[in-house]
């Protein structure tokens, strides 16, 4: 099975691109992994087995290109202050408290929790997609609870 760019880019990408602003909290960088996730998508002639394996591909890919930009030496540079961009925009209601509070965990935790709560994704499939023990994803979704309470029971009401 395989769907045209188009089609794939309309029903995927806004989870290609939640998912690697997650890790890299900046637009521009997530773009540019959207852009070149899809870009292998279209030039590679994969064959997958159903649209749910397409999906989980695309996230793959998203997953493991953000990790490549994170751990690039250009990312590793300094900016004037002046020159760094400000606050991302995102809603300021509850759901978008929550956004920036998921974006503020720890990379390990945050993977999860996005794949859990915002893809929908259950802990089998975590383990799967990211090459992990079930019991590491589970540690994982219950220790990135935990910080999420702290902060919204520290924050004042």
């Amino acid at each position: 099975m395989r769907l045209s760019l188009e089609q794939a880019m309309a029903e995927h990408g806004k989870r290609v691109f939640a998912a690697a602003y997650s890790l890299l909290k900046n637009r521009a960088d997530a773009e540019d992994v959207v852009q070149d996730v899809f870009l292998r998508y279209y030039t590679d002639e994969k064959q997958f087995a159903s649209e749910a394996h397409i999906r989980a591909w695309l996230l793959r890919t998203a997953i493991n290109r953000a990790k490549d930009l994170l751990r690039a030496a250009s990312r590793q540079r300094e900016l004037p202050l002046e020159d760094v961009p400000a606050e991302q925009e995102l809603p300021d209601d509850e759901s978008g408290a929550l956004f920036r509070a998921v974006t503020a965990l720890p990379e390990p935790y945050r993977i999860v929790i996005h794949l859990h709560y915002y893809e929908d994704y259950s802990v089998r499939e975590i383990a799967q997609l990211l090459r992990l023990p079930q019991a590491t994803v589970k540690t994982r979704l219950f220790r990135g609870r935990q910080l999420l309470r702290q902060v919204f029971e520290e924050e004042p009401t």
